[in-house]
């Protein structure tokens, strides 16, 4: 049988600030409990009636008007000014027969404070205006000394305003924290998954790099053994077959070396960011003996000191590829120049051949691309196509300030 967990249950505090920090326009069953919030004030309002001055016990025409003034309080949410206006009309009828003037104070100020927490600010301050000099105006004419009496605790309205709109405040306040804090962790996660698209196309170009490279040579080197076998066959030339098969298999030993290491960035313990040793020039020259070993006519020429080292991946992934398509396309033993510089704050690679180039009519598949995309990683240019005399040229410029 399957276990099933449930999330723990909000202490009461927690559910408390919960509750005064959510919006009152969309709070949960607010008819609901805006009745039961009636309901409580109109039991309130008659425990101040009845227990207030006997002179001004209310009649039942002053129970009715008492009672009315709670009832809009259900919908108090949904039209704040309207609940408030119906208030008002309630209360004014019944302040005006000199009931308890006590008893409906309590529903009044909950439909200020109402307007005041939904509404603006100007609203506010007009709505409070009003409604002081409409009471105001009420018991003046009731009573002089209760409209003066009036008039001097109206201060508790001004109050309630202003407790209304500091709520309101509050309230806008912790909903910018969350918002800012969900959109954070939206960013975040883009940005996630931004590092992972960008580490699965690396790893993927590295990929290429490495397997077509070492797949070509090997193929070359395998044509070589395989001639020499057949070439003769009453002369067996021991040292060429034993020379290529060595070859090979220093091919398939380096292979595996930077298949390892390129792989290493998917092992666990190493973390997102577990990358090894990234190749750099000093493996330029390794590459020219490897193609040389498979035929073509390398002449290397490097004048280049210190560079960041993405710069130098760049150019050993760049050179890797472009000596690979050599071998494949330019026919047998190509001559193939590779000329590498520093010039004007850039690094400057050029790597030309002579044969024919690849096939037209054949797919160009993703080594080309890959060389485009090695070169926009560190900021640079590349540029590859037929020469004008003949052959195929790769020529790229990648800067060295502001690379890490």
């Amino acid at each position: 049988m399957q276990a099933t967990t449930t999330a723990p249950r909000p202490r009461r505090g927690e559910r408390i600030m919960a509750a005064i920090n959510r919006d009152p326009l969309t709070a949960p069953h607010r008819t609901r409990n805006d009745a039961l919030l009636a309901a409580g004030l109109a039991a309130l309002a008659t425990l101040i009636a009845l227990l207030g001055d006997e002179r001004r016990t209310p009649d039942a025409l002053g129970w009715v008007l008492l009672f009315a003034v709670q009832v809009p309080l259900v919908w108090r949410r949904s039209r704040p000014v309207l609940v408030l206006a119906a208030v008002a009309a309630c209360a004014m009828p019944y302040h005006a027969l000199d009931y308890n003037h006590v008893a409906p104070a309590p529903a009044s100020y909950v439909a200020i404070y109402t307007v005041a927490t939904t509404g603006r600010p100007l609203r506010t301050v007009l709505t409070g205006m009003g409604v002081v000099t409409l009471a105001t105006s009420v018991m003046l004419t009731v009573n002089h000394h209760q409209g003066v009496e009036l008039l001097r605790i109206s201060g508790w309205i001004v109050a309630v305003l202003f407790f209304g709109v500091d709520v309101r405040y509050y309230r806008q306040y912790v909903a910018a924290i969350v918002e800012r804090a969900e959109r954070a962790e939206r960013t975040r996660e883009q940005e996630a998954r931004r590092r992972v698209a960008e580490e699965r196309l690396r790893i993927a170009r590295d990929l290429h790099d490495l397997l077509a490279h070492s797949i070509t040579l090997i193929g070359v080197q395998t044509s070589v053994a395989a001639h020499v076998l057949t070439a003769d066959s009453g002369r067996l030339d021991r040292a060429a077959v034993a020379k290529a098969l060595d070859d090979i298999a220093e091919t398939c030993r380096t292979a595996r070396g930077e298949l390892r290491t390129t792989l290493e960035v998917l092992r666990e313990q190493g973390g997102p960011d577990a990358r090894g040793p990234l190749p750099g020039l000093h493996g330029v020259a390794h590459l020219a003996e490897t193609a040389r070993m498979s035929g073509a006519k390398v002449e290397l020429s490097m004048r280049a000191g210190d560079v960041p080292p993405a710069v130098g991946a760049a150019v050993y992934r760049i050179v890797q590829e472009a000596l690979t398509n050599a071998v494949r396309h330019a026919g047998p033993e190509p001559a193939v120049g590779v000329d590498l510089y520093a010039e004007d704050g850039a690094l400057r690679l050029s790597v030309t051949d002579d044969g024919a180039g690849p096939d037209p009519g054949t797919s160009q598949g993703f080594g080309l691309v890959g060389m485009r995309e090695r070169a926009r990683s560190v900021g640079g240019t590349l540029d590859a196509g037929p020469r004008a005399g003949g052959g195929f040229e790769v020529t790229a410029v990648l800067p060295l300030e502001g690379t890490r």
